[in-house]
């Protein structure tokens, strides 16, 4: 088993590109809550869904992946991995969203740039016990990828792991948008259109979407500031996977993160004292501590 186990981690590293001493700590932090997961899916006797919230750049798709290595390899649980950012819009919805609604909403990312429709009816299949097709989004080339490459389940899944930047953030007041935060906000949303037609979204279909969910994990970043710099590793980290191919140059993160920083910010302010499981990181990405708050719903 022990011999197993080691193969299974050293093939996790590989495939992400990881230093061993992640190892060591995603045993000491995630392994436990693994554990939670698996006897929550366990006392339910059906299939379970975990929304993961963490900023730009905070390593939710990395712990998703391991946690679906881990449930399959330690408890032979099958398990999925999906992110909101699979499920965007695809380019010519967006193009028509930004002719009819807001030029704003071209750019992939807050509410209103995703496809709920979809996203909630392959939740639902999910956890009925069906294998739907899953859609996967192409960053390359900013569009979701044909059907025909979409990833199809081998068998009816267990947990499912829906990891996202806003996800779990939640409307908040009209009078805290009318005073932008940003250059973004304050040169091409002057009147606050865009940003009260995001808020109208988080308003309404996404509380639909929350109340599929089963658990809520978070992974809480020191502050908005350090948005920027994971945003750009991440960024660096891509082009050696791409040749540069579709990767964004230093100047173009920093303008991109400004259409994340409102809700980030929010959801660093709020979501700490509403999530299950509440990982805070320093600004290296560490894990500083872990809180377990098993009774909390959004």
């Amino acid at each position: 088993m022990a011999e197993r186990g080691q193969d299974w981690q050293q093939a996790f590293l590989q495939a992400h590109a990881l230093p061993p001493d992640y190892l060591p700590s995603a045993l000491k932090w995630f392994a436990p809550v693994a554990q939670l997961l698996v006897e929550h899916q366990g006392s339910a006797g059906r299939s379970i869904l975990v929304g993961i919230n963490g900023s730009q750049g905070s390593g939710k798709t990395t712990l998703s992946d391991y946690l679906v290595a881990h449930f399959r390899a330690e408890y032979g649980l099958e398990a999925l991995a999906l992110s909101l950012d699979d499920f965007y819009l695809t380019l010519a919805e967006r193009e028509s969203l930004a002719e009819h609604s807001h030029p704003l909403f071209l750019t992939r990312g807050v509410p209103g740039t995703h496809d709920m429709a979809l996203l909630q009816s392959t939740l639902q299949a999910l956890l009925a016990g069906e294998t739907p097709a899953v859609p996967r989004f192409d960053k390359a080339i900013d569009d979701r990828r044909p059907e025909c490459d979409w990833d199809q389940p081998a068998r009816p899944v267990d947990i499912i792991l829906l990891e996202g930047w806003c996800l779990g953030a939640q409307a908040v007041e009209k009078d805290a948008l009318v005073a932008p935060i940003n250059a973004l906000e304050r040169e091409q949303d002057a009147d606050g259109q865009w940003r009260r037609r995001v808020n109208n979204v988080l308003a309404r279909p996404f509380p639909e979407l929350y109340a599929l969910v089963d658990q809520w994990l978070m992974l809480k970043a020191p502050s908005f500031d350090c948005v920027y710099r994971w945003r750009l590793e991440q960024e660096q980290k891509l082009a050696a996977f791409r040749s540069g191919r579709g990767v964004m140059s230093a100047e173009g993160v920093a303008q991109f993160v400004q259409f994340y920083q409102r809700i980030t910010e929010q959801c660093l302010a709020d979501l700490p004292g509403k999530v299950n499981h509440l990982f805070t990181l320093d600004e290296a990405r560490r894990i500083e501590s872990y809180l377990a708050a098993p009774g909390v719903r959004l």
